[in-house]
Parts: C-alpha cells; sequence; structure tokens
C-alpha cells in the first residue's frame, strides 16, 4: 500500500518534471529561431516574389540573428512550392512567401492541393501593387488606344507573354482582352522575368510583367510602359496613365507579397517575425528596397492579413469566372 507521504512525495515529482518540461518548451520557444529558417519562393528566381524574399529573408537574418535562406520551388504558377510547404512541420523553421497567385490558384485549376485558409498560418503580408502593359521598344504603339488599334488590324496575329497560364500577368492579359474585344495569342513561360526576355526578343508583342521585372528594361528604353493595373499612377512612372484612365471600360489589378508557415505553427513564430519586420520597417532604407519595384508597403500582421483571404478568394474567383479562365 502507497502511503499518503508517498503519494505526495511522486505527485510533487511530475509536477516538477512537467513545470521543468512547460519551462524547457517555453525557453525553446523564446529562443527562435535557433538554426536557419528555410523561406520558401514557390517561383523562379528574378521575379518579384523572389527580389522580395531575398530582401526579408537578409533583414530577418540581421534582425533575428538566424540565417533566413530563401529557396525557389516554382511550377504550377506556385502550385508546387505551396503544396510542399503546406505538408512541411509546423515548427516555424519553414516559411513561404505568399502571392494573390495562391487566391487565384483555386479558382483555375481542377485540382489544388492546399487550401489558402485552412492549411497556412497567415504571418504578415508586407506589400503589394499593380504591374505594366509592356511592349517592345520598337513597337509602332505608344499609346494603349494604338496597341488596340494595332491589334484590331491584326485579329490574332500579336501574342502576349505570361508567367505561366493563370499567373497575375496572364489574367490581365485576359482581362485586357475582355475588356477591348481584341484577338491576340497567349504564351506561356515559366516566370514573369521571361516575359521581358520575350519581348526584347519580340517573341511576344505585349506582356504584363510586374515592376519588379519591367522597370530597369523601361528605364532604359529597351522597353515601353503603356499603361499600368493599380488604381492610380505608380510614383516611379507618374507620366504612364492607369488602364482605368486609358480604356472606356478599363480595370484595375493589384497584386500582394507576405509571408506564411505551414497551419498549426506556434503562434510565438509570428510575434517573433513581426516584431523584427516592424523594427527593420523603422529604416527608410529597408523600405526604400522593398518599394524600389514598384509596390507599397502595407504591412498588416497575422491576424489582419487572414482576415482578408477569404475576400481576395471570392475577388479572384469573379475574375477568372469573368474572363474564362482556366487551367487542367
Amino acid at each position: 500500500m502507497v502511503s499518503r507521504r508517498d503519494l505526495r512525495s511522486v505527485c510533487g515529482t511530475l509536477l516538477l518534471s512537467a513545470a521543468v518540461l512547460v519551462g524547457l518548451a517555453g525557453q525553446a520557444t523564446a529562443q527562435y529561431p535557433d538554426k536557419p529558417v528555410r523561406l520558401v519562393v514557390p517561383f523562379t528566381a528574378g521575379g518579384s516574389p523572389d527580389t522580395t524574399a531575398r530582401r526579408v529573408a537578409q533583414r530577418l537574418t540581421q534582425e533575428l540573428k538566424q540565417q533566413f535562406v530563401v529557396e525557389n520551388r516554382p511550377g504550377a504558377a506556385g502550385n508546387i512550392g505551396a503544396e510542399s510547404v503546406a505538408r512541411s512541420a509546423p515548427d516555424g523553421y519553414t516559411l513561404m512567401m505568399i502571392a494573390n497567385s495562391h487566391v487565384i490558384n483555386p479558382a483555375l485549376y481542377s485540382k489544388v492541393a492546399y487550401d489558402v485558409v485552412k492549411d497556412f498560418t497567415p504571418i504578415c503580408l508586407i506589400v503589394r501593387g499593380g504591374s505594366m502593359m509592356v511592349v517592345p521598344a520598337g513597337s509602332p504603339a505608344r499609346t494603349v488606344k494604338e496597341f488596340v488599334d494595332l491589334a484590331k488590324a491584326n485579329p490574332g496575329k500579336l501574342n502576349f507573354g505570361s508567367g505561366g497560364a493563370g499567373s497575375p500577368a496572364h489574367l490581365a492579359a485576359e482581362a485586357f482582352r475582355q475588356a477591348t474585344g481584341i484577338d491576340y495569342v497567349h504564351v506561356p513561360y515559366k516566370g514573369a522575368p521571361e516575359i521581358v526576355r520575350a519581348l526584347l526578343s519580340d517573341q511576344v508583342q505585349v506582356g504584363f510583367p510586374t515592376f519588379e521585372t519591367a522597370l530597369g528594361q523601361v528605364q532604359q528604353t529597351t522597353l515601353r510602359a503603356l499603361a499600368t493595373t493599380g488604381s492610380k499612377r505608380s510614383r516611379l512612372l507618374p507620366e504612364t496613365p492607369t488602364l482605368l484612365e486609358a480604356l472606356p471600360n478599363g480595370f484595375s489589378l493589384e497584386g500582394w507579397l507576405g509571408v506564411v508557415a505551414p497551419a498549426g505553427t506556434p503562434p510565438e513564430v509570428g510575434k517573433a517575425i513581426v516584431a523584427a519586420m516592424t523594427n527593420a520597417l523603422k529604416d527608410p532604407t529597408f523600405r526604400e528596397q522593398l518599394e524600389s519595384g514598384g509596390s507599397e508597403i502595407d504591412f498588416r500582421p497575422g491576424s489582419e492579413f487572414g482576415a482578408i483571404l477569404p475576400g481576395e478568394l471570392v475577388k479572384w474567383r469573379k475574375l477568372v469566372e469573368g474572363v474564362g479562365a482556366k487551367v487542367e
């Protein structure tokens, strides 16, 4: 028979052990990160998501005193990388640079092996911004109207490039087709940087790349920006009209970038990253780096970021269905 004294001793030992374990767990969380963190970019190198991710990773490395390593896992408009991250351990050591492509894909693809809302923990929204309607420097079109006239005079003979079927550049081009009634041919590439290369070699006659990928060429006049897709003119191209201004049936499309982790990631991980980013954004140089590609900082912590995702899914689904886009 166990005496009352022995029972008290056993209970005391168990409570002490539990307290030690809780303390160790708390200590481990408080030390996050205590090893390198992988930041997956589910797109090709050189595009806006990749460039932004590398700037963020460099700054998080500086702020949190641990290496943040960017890993590109492109394919299927961001689906391949997103699926791998959704299946990763929710320990805070695998993060992903999420883009608005990931709220577009469920409407485009018949099968998507992740749920943007259920399979990820939102960490923070970072930037948002529009794209450009760009033509080669030698194009006879110097305005949106002139391009529309050119396309209508040559139905089915002009090509537009995109970063892949269902990408934001593809949807922007399809929305432009719908708004103007022109007929041109879709040429999909693996990523946004290839749109620029295709424009420079005149393989395609128009594209809707991000500012990050095309601004340098526009500034060097090797490409010509006819319009931007934002709700207002870009501070980097103040003389370039928006499509809302340039078309009778104009429209605006703005993308965004943020950071997520696998669902179930401890809240302390998000708190650590948000605190680090909040401090980093006090630095004008870092802010300038993030906005140098034409985006604008729209920093929101996880709870606020998560709150906008369901609405984004609805908005982009309406657009996809409106232009009739579908990827099997």
